[in-house]
């Protein structure tokens, strides 16, 4: 690609603007600028306002809700009976009240997720709230929400998903792309201020056989129009994904970038060039500015789930208090802002176990960073005296990203009795950093920068003595049934093809089975060595760095004898392309059976093979 034509999407597509000594948002190279001047001129990008603003939040929350919550799964193919959404004690003051205690400052509602179903009454479709029994047809979630956050100062952002299995007119672009402009234009005109408007990617073929191809460039221009001061994530140019969803940022997190957002033209041709995608290790780097026609502030949001699933579950549980903890010390603490979803049920609330468990978050956090154990702080001086001497495991700091993000390098060093001691290194700091080590005693603490693009300015430092919550096993409630009794049968009517199949058996993800090759995919046979109550299974996908051999689409049997075989469950693991988690399926009820059938009927990457890190039965008790 061109230089100059690179050039013409920064200027047209961004705000490039120069503030005083800054430039807001992004900034192209001059030709010829060599690294020193890269270098300087990616030193003082600095955020728009409303990026600054979003950055603040630290702490926002999904509401992944819809059709998918009374079908139990994850992603709805767009067939789904509207007749089946009910949700008869639906409540958004709940649901802002409860995240409001928990210190969150946003929601973002899945207005409409990948089945096309609509929770507002929309004039583009008659898969949506209206078609519904809940409210006799008359309800509208997103107004209920808007309400909600208005009486109680939450900030609202729309999920409204490009991919829609619904439509009929998905495939034919442009007749898709003027449905989607109408549904934007409804949620943006109609319900108030909207601080987050979140674009994921995904795209399929439509009922034509043809893939849609998303016009990225009018729905900026409507949102832009309707909503200007609306962050636009993902898709959008304002935040960008981690490029995981278990909650963890890079821990060297920049957020100024030479990555292009997906949503300007030529982004993919021009990323590829550079060896960036969203799952990149390096995304900022000095050997990347040598490289790069211009960066942009575009800072990381870390999306995850407070369960294992990204709609309500009757048989998942929340993660443990400890794993969230780690995780707000792996996003926030990593220069991110946390969205963490947590899913209305069946009824319409927030279940009171994730309440329960945000409450306890809450605790966490104020009594382990409530009050900074430093008193005099200097900043210009990177340094802070504790109020009193004692044991400090912890320290906090934030840059004044106003004036760009600087450091590239630093020494935690604090003062004990036997003189300076170095506790911790780091890489960047940005908007807020936490890094933790073994207990010291200390008297003071000071930063020692060892590499930056240019003048440091802090924001905050602080420094704490934490404690991690005891560890407890997230979901304990699974009984799952011994792998050790499990003996392969036959792998694509083969019993040659079981070799090492029992790695998929064995307890331990980091051991893997991958099949042979075949075009029309394979079935895995295999005898649990006596007959027991299967309610599920858990397939967990190979860890490859990447999502190679992955199943994507799955049908599951169960057998007493060997011989007759019924149909227990069948589906897409949903999500899994973004979430290579174990993926959690549930029967209807309990069915007696000594053998079992997984069927992969498609792969993620359309490979010919399939990887199994684990594959467990879920054993139940006999009870429906």
């Amino acid at each position: 690609m061109k230089r100059n034509f690179i050039a013409v999407f920064f200027a047209v597509a961004g705000m490039v603007c120069h503030a005083g000594d800054y430039f807001v948002k992004e900034v192209v190279f001059p030709a010829g600028a060599d690294s020193a001047a890269r270098v300087d001129m990616a030193s003082r990008v600095v955020p728009t306002p409303r990026q600054m603003a979003w950055q603040e939040l630290e702490l926002t929350a999904f509401l992944h809700f819809g059709i998918n919550t009374f079908t139990d799964r994850e992603w709805g193919d767009g067939q789904e009976d509207p007749a089946t959404f009910n949700p008869v004690m639906a409540d958004c003051d709940q649901w802002v009240r409860t995240l409001g205690d928990a210190g969150f400052k946003m929601v973002i509602l899945t207005a409409k997720h990948h089945d096309g179903f609509c929770l507002w009454p929309t004039s583009t479709t008659a898969h949506s709230v209206a078609s519904s029994p809940w409210s006799d047809g008359r309800g509208d979630v997103v107004r209920d929400l808007r309400e909600a956050c208005d009486r109680y100062g939450m900030k609202l952002g729309l999920y409204l998903s490009p991919w829609d299995r619904n439509a009929e007119c998905y495939g034919d672009s442009e007749r898709y792309n003027s449905m989607f402009v109408a549904q934007l234009t409804e949620l943006l005109s109609n319900y108030g201020k909207i601080d987050e408007v979140w674009f994921d990617g995904a795209c399929g073929e439509g009922p034509n056989g043809k893939k849609q191809e998303y016009d990225w460039a009018r729905f900026k221009s409507v949102i832009e129009k309707l909503q200007p001061d609306a962050v636009t994530a993902i898709m959008g140019d304002d935040v960008r994904w981690v490029g995981n969803e278990n909650g963890t940022g890079r821990l060297t997190e920049w957020s100024v970038t030479p990555k292009m957002p997906g949503i300007l033209p030529g982004a993919e041709e021009y990323n590829s060039r550079l060896g960036l995608n969203d799952m990149g290790g390096d995304l900022g780097s000095r050997g990347l500015l040598c490289k790069a026609d211009g960066v942009r502030w575009w800072p990381s949001e870390v999306d995850v789930s407070i369960r294992p699933g990204w709609f309500y579950h009757d048989r998942e549980k929340p993660k443990s208090l400890r794993r969230l903890a780690e995780i707000y010390l792996n996003s926030v603490g990593r220069n991110s802002v946390l969205l963490l979803n947590v899913p209305p049920d069946r009824n319409g609330l927030i279940a009171s176990s994730d309440s329960t468990r945000l409450i306890e978050l809450r605790h966490w956090l104020d009594s382990n960073f409530g009050t900074s154990l430093l008193g005099d702080v200097d900043l210009d001086k990177c340094r802070g005296t504790l109020k009193t001497p004692g044991e400090i495991n912890c320290v906090e700091l934030g840059e004044d990203i106003s004036k760009g993000q600087q450091i590239e390098s630093f020494d935690v060093e604090v003062l004990t009795p036997d003189g300076w001691h170095k506790a911790a290194r780091g890489t960047t700091v940005g908007y807020k950093r936490i890094l933790t080590f073994a207990p010291v005693e200390a008297s003071e603490v000071r930063i020692v920068v060892t590499g930056s693009r240019g003048n440091v300015t802090l924001r905050s430092m602080g420094a704490y003595r934490i404690e991690l919550p005891e560890s407890e096993a997230d979901n304990a409630v699974l009984c799952l049934f011994p792998g050790s009794e499990m003996k392969p049968v036959r792998v694509n009517g083969s019993e040659a093809e079981c070799r090492g199949l029992e790695k998929a058996f064995d307890g331990d993800a980091s051991t893997s089975w991958t099949s042979g090759q075949s075009v029309s995919g394979h079935e895995i046979e295999v005898d649990m060595g006596c007959e027991i109550h299967v309610d599920g299974f858990v397939y967990t996908p190979g860890d490859g760095g990447g999502f190679d051999n992955t199943i994507f689409k799955y049908e599951f049997q169960l057998s007493r004898d060997g011989v007759a075989w019924t149909d227990a469950a069948a589906g897409e693991f949903g999500n899994v392309v973004n979430n290579p988690i174990p993926q959690h399926v549930f029967l209807d009820k309990s069915v007696p059976a000594r053998y079992f059938r997984l069927r992969s009927k498609a792969t993620v990457d359309g490979s010919d093979r399939i990887t199994i890190a684990e594959l467990s039965i879920i054993e139940g008790d006999g009870s429906d």
